[in-house]
């Protein structure tokens, strides 16, 4: 599918829209102020979406209604999330869109994943005695933030498959951010949480007025904002990219004592790229391939509990559990050895998936203890290649990140898996003063010490953890999944996939079974709702599972069910806020 609409005619609708005569594409309903109003699960014969923010969702249900495709709809909610969600997502930072095109039956990623700058060095997260700068200082810095793409991203999918002009798209997200919404108690606590961070930059001005938190309830309206996504509606990514924003975004970084100019936002460009392929349970499974370490590893993970035959055990046994985690360490032990930017390292893929590798993975692996050593195997011995860095041992300060999946299908077989970012919560808390937007802190997704595959270099983008996936039966495909959650995606991801494959589950209790993450032997999270007695049985075994449940992850997905024609929308329950909202086709049952 191209886009049909030429310049002429977008013009033309940009003027109508300005002027106020045309209807936004968006608000065609009504949009509920009370979030209860909003469903987590909803099944539709005519498309579907699933977001962690209800307006967002409404915003592309409404898309699809009025004649959009999947990737209309998609675009629309990264607008809407960047407004009602700008704690997690937006303009100022980047993501994965992956898009399964129903017409060529084509599996595309769209890499939006921010850049260096020109003037970036492996060396820049040391302090003068060569140690790390701490976590919590260095994400403030202007240093953290990476070039963004999500905006060039957004454009370049819509080159390629939208059916809506772009300023329609773009139309919902301006009159949320110009007319305000009530905000929820993610955001409010996010606000809250985040204060001193926001206090710092020209964001306190918009989320802690005269040093008040915003709270629960209370309009938020932002101005500059609308300003910027008017610009942008108008002129297109060049507003952003080569105009008034990139001079001022490139001024605000220089202040935090960033690099980042306006000729390395001029060059910045999408990168289109095919996922990584692989099995499960006989299901086909495309997922991220590199900067992102979400799907080799996802992939990885799964080739490992392959073999052990998890659903003889119950979903809350120990056996489950200990399978799951001795799985974790190995992998995330080879994701921190090998992982890196594939333009810039040689990554083993081919030896990180080769069955005789991860048999020995799995040899590693005693179902009755603790390996108490998981370090990183040796997947070059599968390769043609040879490695030309060296594994380097990290400061293990970085904070979880947080960021916003989202599912969307259609009536024509469109399906899209998305996830956008700008790091953690607030990304760098920097916003550009006058256009309201936050930017990210991705580049503290690098190691900071420098020498392995994951060192700071100028134009390299850092390692990701994110994992948009679309699993196929029969070549079509079944379902879209993804979450945040930083590292904790990749798992939240795995536990999804195997609780809707392996154990059966419908997909509402396959996202709200209680997961788990351990990416080492000192690092363990669990969730409410394991047994008691089980976690005293792994603890006992060696495993160190804490006294504190936490929440891990929030799955946003879509179940594709060919025989009934039925899509199954999943909003998951963690984050407060979300909805899945479908559209039926007329004349026709669900």
């Amino acid at each position: 599918m191209k886009k049909f609409v030429n310049q002429s005619i977008t013009a033309f609708i940009v003027m109508l829209l300005v002027i106020g005569t045309l209807p936004a594409s968006g608000f065609a309903k009504n949009y509920e102020t009370d979030y209860e109003q909003y469903d987590l699960v909803e099944t539709a014969n005519g498309g579907m979406v699933a977001t962690s923010h209800a307006f967002a969702s409404q915003a592309g249900a409404d898309i699809l209604e009025k004649g959009g495709n999947a990737i209309d709809a998609a675009i629309a909610i990264q607008f809407a999330l960047n407004v009602t969600e700008p704690m997690m997502s937006g303009i100022g930072g980047g993501g994965f869109m992956m898009v399964y095109d129903g017409d060529t039956e084509e599996t595309t990623i769209i890499n939006s994943r921010e850049r260096a700058p020109a003037g970036a060095t492996p060396d820049m997260f040391l302090d003068d005695n060569g140690n790390p700068i701490p976590f919590s200082q260095r994400v403030r810095l202007g240093t953290s933030v990476g070039v963004p793409g999500t905006l060039k991203g957004l454009e370049e999918a819509h080159e390629i498959w939208g059916s809506r002009p772009m300023p329609q798209l773009i139309e919902p997200a301006v009159k949320l951010a110009q007319k305000g919404f009530p905000i929820n108690k993610n955001l409010a606590e996010a606000i809250e949480s985040n204060q001193d961070k926001l206090m710092q930059t020209a964001a306190g001005d918009i989320f802690v007025p005269d040093g008040v938190p915003l709270q629960e309830g209370d309009l938020l309206v932002q101005e500059d904002l609308a300003k910027t996504l008017k610009l942008i509606r108008s002129h297109g990514s060049d507003a952003f990219y080569n105009g008034e924003i990139a001079d001022a975004l490139a001024e605000t970084v220089q202040e935090f004592g960033g690099s980042m100019t306006t000729d390395d936002l001029n060059n910045y460009d999408v990168t289109i790229d095919e996922p990584i392929w692989g099995e499960f349970h006989g299901y086909d499974i495309a997922s991220m391939p590199p900067p992102s370490s979400g799907g080799v590893f996802l992939l990885q993970m799964l080739g490992i509990l392959d073999g052990f035959d998890l659903s003889q055990y119950d979903s809350r046994s120990i056996e489950k559990y200990h399978l799951l985690a001795e799985t974790m360490h190995l992998a995330y032990a080879d994701r921190a050895a090998y992982a890196g930017d594939p333009e810039f390292v040689d990554v083993p893929l081919q030896g990180l998936l080769d069955p005789d590798y991860i048999s020995e993975r799995q040899a590693l692996i005693d179902l009755n203890s603790v390996n108490d050593n998981p370090t990183a195997g040796d997947p070059w011995q599968y390769e043609e290649a040879t490695p030309d860095y060296e594994a380097t041992v990290q400061p293990d300060d970085r904070e979880y990140g947080e960021t916003t999946h989202f599912s969307v299908t259609d009536r024509w077989g469109n399906v899209v898996s998305y996830t956008t970012t700008i790091e953690q919560v607030f990304g760098s808390g920097i916003m550009v003063p006058g256009y309201g937007f936050m930017l990210n802190n991705e580049l503290t997704d690098f190691d900071a010490v420098p020498g392995g595959a994951n060192e700071v270099q100028p134009n390299k983008r850092p390692l990701s953890s994110m994992t948009p996936t679309i699993v196929f039966e029969d070549g079509e495909p079944v379902l879209t999944v993804g979450s945040p959650g930083g590292p904790t995606i990749i798992t939240s991801v795995l536990q999804t996939i195997i609780n809707t494959f392996e154990y059966d589950m419908e997909l509402e209790d396959a996202i709200a079974e209680p997961r788990i993450y351990s990416n080492n032997l000192n690092s363990y999270r669990y969730e409410e709702g394991i047994p008691s007695n089980v976690l005293e049985e792994l603890n006992d075994m060696g495993h160190s599972f804490g006294t504190s449940p936490t929440d891990i992850g929030n799955v946003q997905s879509i179940l594709i069910d060919h025989e009934t024609g039925l899509f199954t929308g999943v909003a998951d329950a963690r984050r407060y806020g979300g909805a899945s909202i479908g559209v039926d086709l007329k004349g026709k049952n669900k």
